[in-house]
């Protein structure tokens, strides 16, 4: 089912998504809130590292690195398929 909700780590690099739960522990979720990642934000999957750890997104305009471990527990909609990006 595509329009269910689905980790952020698990859409594909490119992907344009919104966020529809964070599951982060409540201590980790103002940090991600001050960096302007709440539910219903756009997000875009940039890129992970070679060994897959950390995850870099875009939202709000700038690129965000994640941890993986956090990115799993962000539940994301994809909402359209790949935006061309050229920021490099």
């Amino acid at each position: 089912m595509p329009d269910a909700p689905q980790p952020l780590s698990s859409v594909a690099v490119g992907t344009m998504a919104t966020v529809t739960e964070i599951k982060l522990p409540p201590e980790s979720r103002p940090r991600l809130m001050e960096m302007g990642l709440l539910v219903g934000s756009a997000v875009q999957l940039v890129r992970f590292a070679p060994l897959g750890d950390p995850v870099e997104i875009k939202v709000r305009g700038y690129n965000l690195t994640l941890r993986k471990h956090e990115a799993e527990q962000i539940l994301v909609k994809v909402t359209g398929d790949k935006k061309v990006t050229s920021d490099r």
